[in-house]
């Protein structure tokens, strides 16, 4: 059988992902991926705008993911932008500009959406399984809940209060203050009263991080057991009190000690800080012994739904 080949750009608030991968019958394999701290969010999410620095970045990022895309001959782009440019009043223009420049046509999808393409990408890694589970996606600009099961999504709801949402607003000190902190958890508080009514409707017993910060989390845990992680590896976990205590260095280290921790990567090395406070809240919610930890997520999804289509273009054409 013919594989087909596929490239799916994630243009997420604080990184964007290209995944180029050939899809079969009933599995994928990928190609390449890589991953670029382009920041859209920096300089303009609080004021609902796309900072020209940040277009600028955006722009030099997307040539070179269509440089590589061109020079595996794929024609098949999928490219999708979420919270940071669905709530800029420049989204529709960067979005136009984007195809005018590197015909890339770029779905903005709005945060159930999100949601969804990130459990299917959840699911699609083998974290799901039969009980109940809490699912998020700390993402720069939003951050995605969702309660469900390997077979069904039970709640779902995006939130606009992602990392550089949460850096903006509370973290002004190095390290963050005691203060910053409280400030943080009553706004946490505040924001997510639904999703605390869904955790008391649904009583999930599961904790599944997707990707993004739990994937930086799970690579400090392994570098202080001197372990690696396997490649071929999607889910991973994290016992609850090992998280507590790299959550302790994260929040009374300086930037440059956080940076020196094993495991840490100089792009996560802000946000992991107001999204390990935002994880130490849910864990208050969702009381677990362990953290799943899922390396699929939104692109993830994207792939999971073409292989589907694949899977029935087939049929059709049997």
């Amino acid at each position: 059988m013919i594989p087909n080949k596929a490239a799916v750009i994630d243009m997420g608030t604080n990184t964007f992902h290209l995944v180029m991968v050939e899809i079969f019958e009933n599995k994928f394999e990928t190609l390449y991926k890589e991953k670029i701290p382009v920041k859209i969010g920096q300089g303009g999410i609080s004021n609902n705008t796309i900072h020209p620095d940040a277009k600028k970045r955006a722009f030099h990022t997307l040539q070179h993911f269509k440089n590589l895309i061109n020079g595996e001959s794929i024609t098949k782009v999928f490219a999708f932008a979420t919270s940071a440019v669905r709530n800029a009043n420049n989204g529709a223009d960067f979005v136009k500009e984007i195809k005018e420049k590197f015909d890339i046509t770029v779905q903005v999808i709005d945060g159930a959406e999100e949601a969804q393409m990130i459990y299917e990408g959840i699911r699609l890694s083998g974290s799901l399984n039969g009980e109940t589970s809490l699912m998020m996606d700390i993402g720069g600009g939003s951050v995605e809940f969702i309660i469900g099961n390997s077979q069904e999504v039970l709640w779902k709801q995006s939130f606009e209060i992602g990392g550089q949402r949460m850096l903006d607003l509370f973290h002004y000190h190095d390290p963050i203050l005691p203060e910053e902190i409280k400030n943080l958890t009553a706004y946490l508080e505040e924001k997510l009263q639904s999703l605390a009514r869904a955790i008391d409707t649904y009583k999930p017993t599961g904790l599944v991080g997707a990707s993004g910060t739990f994937d930086t989390l799970t690579d400090i845990y392994y570098a202080s057991l001197h372990q690696h992680k396997a490649r071929t590896q999607q889910t991973f976990q994290l016992p609850k009190a090992a998280f507590e205590q790299i959550a302790r260095q994260l929040l009374t280290l300086h930037k440059e000690d956080r940076l020196k921790i094993p495991g840490m990567i100089p792009m996560r090395v802000d946000m992991i800080v107001v999204a390990s406070c935002l994880i130490e809240y849910i864990l208050q919610l969702v009381p677990v012994d362990t953290l799943i930890c899922s390396n699929y997520a939104l692109k993830e999804g994207a792939i999971a739904r073409l292989m589907g289509r694949h899977t029935m273009a087939n049929a059709e054409s049997r």
